[in-house]
């Protein structure tokens, strides 16, 4: 990414929770001590690392997942970005604007202009209506009352809650709280949102709901969105590219397929052990290079089209599917290779770990 296309650059994040001064947690950063695991780091300086050397960029208009299990940093590190919670060290950039320089007069105005939190706890205020409360960060920018309200419609009618503008959040389902807390943050036109686990506390289908008002939100208004969840499978929906988290520590980051297909530890194996690969996998980690019997006048499909979307075709072709990018053939996917993927889901992760990848051999990967 050039600096143009970076909505958020992060570089050497360090969060420590302690206490400061010459043998506390802002002694620790770029010393032996900050290598120590983190049972011996805590017995020997009470100092807890929650986020370690952490470093990644977001593009704009990227949907960007943070996943981890409780405990693995997620939540304090997006606080950081924000600075909810002050980094130990290292820069976030917004935009290319240093955060951690910002006093607080213009931490103020980043928050009310630039960016937007969504929280798994709604934190709607209870005594006003639906439409005051979409329109609260408006209210606190200093908008008029006619001209927020106007705006407070406006996001109320794309998050689907339009007729509700006069009711109280009592008077609503979870679902409908959370998609006022949306509104809210929405109605601001932020550059950035970031989600902290918004949808935890919701039943599964309504989650699911709210999951695909995410999806169907970032296509219509096209913001930059961060979302840190601890569920794989909402990560595997949302999220362009994902970050996993363990102990603080960054795992692994890379696209859904990535992450599925070539998982960077053990850690992250059993996460995506139970994943439907077809769902998540491209062509690109299926096809094989052309062979020189291959007739080639078989259906072109993109590299990145998901192996599920892809297999009716596959199946049917009576030639091998070409996979090309921008005119180039890239390999070629039969219906052997879709059969591989299908039986080694049916079979579990053993047979999958039998069934060498063949996208090595086609990308040098």
């Amino acid at each position: 990414m050039t600096a143009a296309t970076l909505a958020l650059d992060v570089r050497g994040l360090w969060k420590i929770f302690g206490p400061s001064g010459r043998n506390g947690a802002n002694a620790i950063v770029g010393t032996p001590l900050a290598q120590l695991p983190p049972a011996e780091l805590r017995r020997q300086t009470g100092c807890l690392v929650a986020v370690r050397d952490i470093s990644f960029s977001v593009g704009r208009n990227e949907v960007f997942v943070v996943m981890g299990l409780s405990g693995s940093g997620k939540s304090t590190l997006v606080r950081c970005l924000t600075r909810l919670v002050e980094p130990t060290a290292g820069t976030v950039l917004l935009d290319g604007e240093d955060m951690g320089a910002a006093d607080a007069r213009r931490l103020r105005e980043l928050r009310r202009h630039r960016f937007a939190m969504v929280f798994q706890n709604f934190g709607l205020l209870p005594h006003r209506r639906v439409i005051d409360n979409v329109a609260y960060g408006l209210e606190v920018r200093g908008t008029g009352r006619d001209e927020r309200h106007a705006r407070a419609r406006e996001v109320l009618d794309l998050v689907g809650l339009t007729g509700h503008e006069d009711s109280y959040p009592d008077q609503l389902s979870g679902g409908m709280q959370q998609r006022v807390g949306l509104g809210r943050a929405l109605a601001v036109d932020p550059e950035v949102l970031f989600f902290d686990e918004p949808f935890s506390a919701l039943d599964p289908l309504i989650r699911r709901d709210m999951q695909n008002e995410v999806i169907r939100l970032h296509r219509e208004v096209g913001k930059t969105m961060v979302f840190i969840t601890h569920d794989l499978h909402e990560a595997l929906r949302l999220g362009d590219r994902i970050l996993i988290m363990r102990d603080g520590e960054m795992v692994q980051l890379g696209r859904p397929d990535e992450v599925v297909g070539a998982p960077a530890d053990d850690y992250v194996r059993d996460f995506v052990a139970d994943v439907p690969r077809s769902h998540v996998l491209t062509l690109s980690w299926v096809m094989r290079p052309a062979a020189s019997d291959d007739p080639l006048d078989g259906p072109e499909l993109p590299p990145d089209m998901i192996v599920r979307d892809a297999a009716r075709l596959v199946l049917s072709a009576s030639a091998p599917v070409r996979v090309v990018r921008h005119g180039e053939l890239l390999g070629v996917v039969d219906s052997e290779a879709i059969l591989r993927v299908i039986v080694a889901e049916d079979a579990g992760p053993a047979a999958d770990e039998a069934v060498p990848s063949q996208r090595s051999s086609v990308l040098g990967r």
